[in-house]
């Protein structure tokens, strides 16, 4: 969650729309968008409104409320050197956008931070680090136009890993960094400014890995401990609706070669716990199920999202939508843009726009490339 904190009441005093398709009619819709590059899959979305929304990834499109457009941004060029993993999209004429590239770097990976002034993207300048040092950026939460973070994190020439924080003020970028061994953010969210959340996993995701958890109480950033689950934990998204209301997905490993499982968890304001999330199958190993992004309408009407394998190892992906009305998490009918070869597609990042506003956006296959995947909601509830 970005920007759109700011206009949760807004949202949620104007509802969303009450009626609701036929039983196992998905209330999303594929939405055309366009491939400006060879890979062009989305991994954040952000909007302002129902008429100003970006998305971005290995390419970056715009939502003007008619239609999606390409955009170009310097150095990303769906070539597979550099990638956007987070976007906060302030006004139609103010937007930001992290990454990281390598493709003109000489010492290996180096931060992107990229501004759009309502005419066009450019370069903008980040904070200045010793030479050698790889910054790399994730995600982004904003809570104003003055008070934006950017994460990742910082490789230096010694080998050691640090969590990088980086704030806006409003006049320049300015660097936080915490030793972490070998951890890493990808996911993040605000609600307020003394309220910020990062999470994200250390170790190997496929083997050995444990959730990690930051918060940012508007004074420093310290972490939170959460509970285990499996032999390989990992977070990926994170929705703040309130101090006491935070809630955080990902995938788990129960056991060593096992199929990987949704997990879902929720800070009531004391403490991280697991809430059962469902999956499809597993039927066996290969089957496993994983959740990338998280999105909040309310309290009671939240959507975790993600994919799924097919069960007899052709290892083709296929979206998973799963619902949250107040009580319990329910997979979701979603659709998935089919076509002839082999299907991946995949959900990564989602944003309450507007009153019966949603957005889903990820990639699907476009073979002989990666594709630009969006899908839309205009109603509320679980998918039934």
């Amino acid at each position: 969650m970005t920007f759109n904190t700011q206009c949760r009441m807004k949202i949620l005093l104007a509802g969303m729309a009450a009626s609701l398709p036929a039983a196992g009619q998905s209330i999303f819709q594929v939405v055309h968008t366009p491939n400006e590059n060879f890979n062009s899959e989305l991994f954040a979305v952000s909007a302002s409104s129902p008429t100003d929304i970006w998305a971005v990834g290995e390419s970056a499109i715009h939502f003007d409320g008619t239609k999606w457009t390409a955009f170009p941004v310097p150095m990303v060029k769906g070539d597979n050197t550099s990638t956007l993993g987070g976007v906060a999209d302030i006004s139609p004429t103010e937007a930001w956008a992290v990454g990281n590239t390598n493709a003109s770097s000489s010492t290996g990976i180096t931060q992107l931070i990229e501004y759009w002034d309502g005419t066009a993207w450019s370069l903008y300048p980040g904070p200045t680090f010793p030479a050698n040092d790889e910054p790399s950026l994730a995600t982004m939460a904003a809570i104003s136009a003055n008070d934006i973070w950017a994460i990742g994190s910082l490789l230096n020439p010694d080998g050691f890993l640090y969590y990088l924080f980086e704030h806006w003020d409003g006049t320049s970028w300015t660097p936080t960094t915490i030793e972490n061994g070998g951890a890493f953010l990808t996911g993040s969210s605000a609600d307020a400014t003394n309220d910020v959340w990062a999470v994200g996993y250390s170790g190997d995701v496929a083997e050995s890995s444990d959730t990690v958890v930051y918060h940012y109480d508007g004074t420093s950033w310290r972490q939170m401990k959460g509970p285990k689950v499996g032999v390989a934990d990992q977070l990926s998204g994170v929705t703040a609706l309130a101090p006491n209301d935070v809630w955080a997905v990902g995938n788990s490993v129960a056991k060593l070669h096992g199929p990987t499982l949704t997990l879902i968890e929720h800070y009531d304001g004391t403490a991280w716990s697991v809430v059962p999330s469902p999956n499809v199958g597993p039927a066996n190993s290969y089957q496993s199920n994983r959740l990338f992004g998280i999105t909040a309408v309310s309290a009671n009407d939240i959507w975790a999202f993600g994919s799924y394998f097919a069960a007899n190892g052709s290892e083709h992906q296929i979206t998973l939508l799963e619902h949250w009305d107040g009580t319990s998490w329910t997979i979701a009918t979603s659709p998935n843009p089919t076509k002839d070869g082999f299907l991946s597609d995949l959900l990564w990042a989602g944003v309450v726009a507007g009153p019966n506003d949603m957005w889903i956006v990820g990639s699907e296959d476009e073979a002989p490339h990666t594709g630009t995947l969006a899908i839309h909601s205009t109603m509320a509830g679980p998918d039934r």
